[in-house]
C-alpha cells in the first residue's frame, strides 16, 4: 500500500515530556525565574512539526495519568496529532526536561526521566494495527538505552517493514541518558562508548533512513573520523544517510559515500542568528520528511529540512516554533530575509496565525464582561455590589444550557466581577474572552498594571483578550494617536503572552458614521500594523457597509478569525434585523451580545423579583432567540449562495 493510501503517514515512536523553558535568556539556569511550558521530546517534537507540514502523523508513547499528561493529550490533538498510539501510564509521570538559553553555543538542560512514563513503553504497547496504519515509522536513539524500550522500538519497526511501511531512524543521542555524564550535563551532545554504539547499530539492518549530526553520526558509526563512521554504517545498512551540518545545510548520501562529504547530494544552509538550537534538529527531520514521504526529489527534501531548522533555530521553544507548511512556503520563496530571523514581523505574524488553536466557523457569545452597567443595576435595587459576582456566575449555566458542549459557543467575562465565572468555565468546551480596558475610557486605559503585559501574564492561555475602544477615524489627532498607541502596546503584550486578541471599536459614539467609516477604521488599524485575531463591530443594516468591512479585512489580513456583531443594548427585533444583512458575510461568524440578553433578568434578579433559576431560564431563553436567529440567518444566506450558484 503506497504511503498516500495510508491513514497516516508518520508514526513517531519515544520519548514525549513537558519542555520547561526559561524565559530569561542570556543567564544561567540557576538565575532563570519564570518557565513556560511546552510539549517535548524528539519523537513528540517531530511528529508536531510534519502535523504542521501537512503530514498525517501519529505519536506512539506513554504519558502519565497527571496534569502535564493530559496537557500532552490535548496539545496533540489541537495539532492535528493522532493520539491512538499514546498510552496513559497509572503508576509513573510524565516525563521533564528544564532548558535554559545561555548564549549561542550554550542551552543547559537537565532531564527529570527517574522511571518516567515513556521510558516505561514496551511491546504491549505496540498495536500491530497502528503501526500498519502508518505509510512510515520513526524511532530515536535515545529511546533504545532502555531493554523494554528497544524490543518495543525494534517490534514497531519490524511490523512496519514487514507491512512495506518505511523506517526512520532518528540518532538523537543524548549521553547523559545513557548514564555517562553528570546529570546536570544535559546539553553534552557526545561521549564515545562502545556499548552504546552496538546497541545503536542493532536497529540500522530495519532501516529505510538514517538521520543525525556529526557527532551523531561518530557514535553510531564508532569513531570520530565522519567519512569513516558514514561508511562503517553503509557497511550495515542500504538507508539513505542524510548528515545534519547545522549552518552548513546538510549532506544526504543515497548510496556508497564518497571521498569528501560535499560530493553527496548537498543542501545549502541558511544564514540566519542562531537563538537557539534546541529543537532544530527535529524541525529539520519534520521538513525532510515531508518532503521524502511525498516522493519529492532529495534537493527539496534537503530544502524543506534546511529551511525548518533556520526557522525554529531563531525562536524559543521547540514544538511551538515549528512552521506550518504555508509558513515555509513564504519563507523559501524569497531570500530577502533579515539575518535575526524573528524580527520577520511578516514571518512572525503567520506564523501566529497558521498555528492558533481552535477553528471558529460559528462564534455565538453571551457578553457579561459589563462593570459599570452592573454597579449601576445593583444602585438602581439597592443591592449589594458583591452579588455581581454571583449573577454573573449564572452565565455559564446558561450558555450551556443552550450550547450543551456543542462548540461554537462562549462567554465574555470579566475578572473583577466575573472571576468565579472564568474559573468554572475552564472546565467547559466554550470560547472565552476576558476585556482588558478600563470601562468606559477615552483615551483608552487599562484596568490593569500599567504595564499590560504584565497583567496578561496572570491569565490562562486560553482567555481571548478584548478591548473596545471609543475609537473614530477622524477623531482629533493627538486623542486618535494616543489610542493608537495604547491598542498597539496591547497587541505586542498579547502576541508576546501567545494569547488572541479581540478588538472592538465603536464609532457612532465617537462622530458621524457612513457605509465607509467602519472600514476606515480598521484600515488605519492594519496600516499601522495591527493585525488582531478578532474584530468586534457595531451592528448595521447596511449591505453596503459589511462589504467594505469585509473587503478592507480580507485585503489586509487573510487569517483573521473573523467579525462578532455586539449588541449596544438594541431591541431584539432590531437585532435580528441586523442579522439578515451581517450573515450575508462569511467572515461575520456571530454575536457577542449582553445587555439585550441579560437586563431585564439582572435587574429583577437584583431587586429579589426572581431566584437563580429562574434568572438562568431568562438568560437561556434570550440568548437561544438570538442563536436561533442567526443560524437562520445564516442558513438563508448559504442557500441563496448555493441557488446562485446553481443558476450560474
Amino acid at each position: 500500500m503506497a504511503a498516500s493510501e495510508h491513514q497516516l503517514e508518520l508514526v513517531t515512536i519515544g520519548r514525549s515530556c513537558i519542555d520547561l523553558y526559561g524565559e530569561q535568556v542570556g543567564g544561567r539556569l540557576e538565575d532563570m525565574a519564570s518557565f513556560a511550558k511546552y510539549i517535548g521530546g524528539s519523537p513528540t517534537n517531530t511528529a508536531v512539526g510534519a502535523a504542521r507540514l501537512g503530514l498525517r502523523s501519529g505519536l506512539l508513547s506513554r504519558v502519565g495519568a497527571d496534569h502535564f499528561g493530559r496537557f500532552i493529550r490535548e496539545q496533540l490533538a489541537r495539532e492535528g496529532v493522532s493520539t491512538a498510539g499514546v498510552a496513559t501510564d497509572p503508576e509513573r509521570l510524565t516525563a521533564l526536561v528544564f532548558l535554559g538559553i545561555r548564549d549561542p553555543d550554550t542551552f543547559p538542560l537537565i532531564f527529570y526521566r527517574e522511571n518516567c512514563a515513556d521510558m516505561a513503553l514496551d511491546v504491549s504497547d505496540v498495536d500491530p494495527d497502528y503501526i500498519r496504519s502508518a505509510g512510515a515509522v520513526l524511532i530515536n536513539g535515545t529511546h533504545l538505552s532502555r531493554p523494554n524500550v528497544f524490543d518495543a522500538c525494534v517490534h514497531a519497526c519490524t511490523i512496519a517493514s514487514q507491512a512495506g511501511a518505511k523506517v526512520v531512524f532518528d540518532i538523537d543521542y543524548r549521553p547523559v541518558l545513557w548514564g555517562l555524564t553528570g546529570r546536570d550535563m544535559g546539553e553534552n551532545r557526545f561521549v564515545a562508548d562502545d556499548a552504546v554504539t552496538a546497541r545503536l547499530q542493532q536497529v540500522l539492518p530495519l532501516c529505510d533512513l538514517v538521520v543525525g549530526t556529526e557527532e551523531e553520526v561518530h557514535i553510531l558509526g564508532g569513531g570520530t573520523d565522519t567519512l569513516a563512521a558514514l561508511r562503517a554504517i553503509r557497511e550495515r545498512t542500504s538507508a539513505l544517510l542524510v548528515l545534519k551540518r547545522g549552518p552548513h545545510g546538510c549532506v544526504a548520501f543515497p548510496d556508497a559515500i564518497p571521498a569528501r562529504l560535499d560530493d553527496g547530494v548537498v543542501g545549502e544552509g541558511l544564514q540566519v542568528e542562531v537563538f537557539n538550537v534546541l529543537g532544530a534538529g527535529d524541525a529539520f527531520m519534520a521538513g525532510f520528511l515531508r518532503g521524502w514521504l511525498r516522493d519529492e526529489p532529495l534537493a527539496a527534501c534537503c530544502r524543506y529540512a534546511n529551511a525548518c531548522g533556520a526557522i525554529v533555530v531563531s525562536r524559543h521553544g521547540c514544538s511551538p516554533a515549528m512552521p506550518t507548511w504555508e509558513e515555509l512556503q513564504v519563507f523559501l520563496a524569497s531570500d530577502q530575509r533579515p539575518f535575526r530571523l524573528r524580527d520577520d514581523v511578516a514571518l512572525e505574524q503567520l506564523h501566529w496565525a497558521t498555528t492558533r488553536a481552535g477553528d471558529w466557523d460559528e462564534l455565538m457569545v453571551l457578553a457579561m464582561d459589563h462593570r459599570s452597567q452592573f454597579e449601576a443595576l445593583c444602585a438602581q435595587a439597592g443591592a449589594d455590589p458583591a452579588r455581581i459576582a454571583t449573577f454573573k456566575a449564572l452565565a455559564l449555566r446558561a450558555v450551556d444550557r443552550v450550547a450543551r458542549g456543542q462548540p461554537g459557543f462562549g462567554l465574555l467575562l470579566d475578572g473583577r466581577y466575573g472571576m468565579r465565572a472564568l474559573e468554572a468555565a475552564a472546565d467547559y468546551p466554550y470560547w472565552i474572552g476576558r476585556p482588558i480596558e478600563m470601562p468606559g475610557s477615552r483615551p483608552l486605559d487599562f484596568e490593569s498594571s500599567p504595564d499590560v503585559a504584565t497583567e496578561l501574564a496572570t491569565w490562562p492561555r486560553n482567555h481571548v483578550v478584548k478591548c473596545l475602544a471609543f475609537y473614530h477615524p477622524d477623531d482629533p489627532d493627538d486623542l486618535r494617536e494616543r489610542q493608537e498607541r495604547q491598542l498597539l502596546r496591547l497587541q505586542d503584550a498579547a502576541r508576546k503572552t501567545g494569547h488572541e486578541l479581540l478588538l472592538e471599536i465603536i464609532a457612532a459614539r465617537a462622530g458621524a458614521v457612513d457605509d465607509h467609516t467602519v472600514a476606515r477604521a480598521i484600515q488605519r488599524f492594519y496600516d499601522l500594523g495591527m493585525r488582531p485575531d478578532w474584530w468586534k463591530l457595531e451592528p448595521s443594516d447596511s449591505a453596503d457597509a459589511w462589504r467594505n468591512i469585509e473587503r478592507t479585512i480580507v485585503a489586509n489580513d487573510a487569517h483573521c478569525r473573523g467579525v462578532v456583531l455586539l449588541g449596544l443594548s438594541a431591541p431584539e427585533e432590531e437585532l435580528v434585523a441586523s442579522f439578515q444583512v451581517a450573515a450575508a458575510r462569511p467572515l461575520v461568524k456571530g454575536f457577542a451580545v449582553g445587555r439585550t440578553i441579560f437586563a431585564d433578568a439582572a435587574a429583577r434578579w437584583f431587586g429579589g423579583e426572581i431566584d437563580d433559576e429562574a434568572a438562568v431560564d431568562d438568560l437561556a431563553a434570550r440568548f437561544g432567540v438570538l442563536v436561533e436567529a442567526w443560524r437562520r440567518a445564516r442558513s438563508a444566506n448559504i442557500e441563496r449562495h448555493a441557488a446562485a450558484d446553481c443558476a450560474r
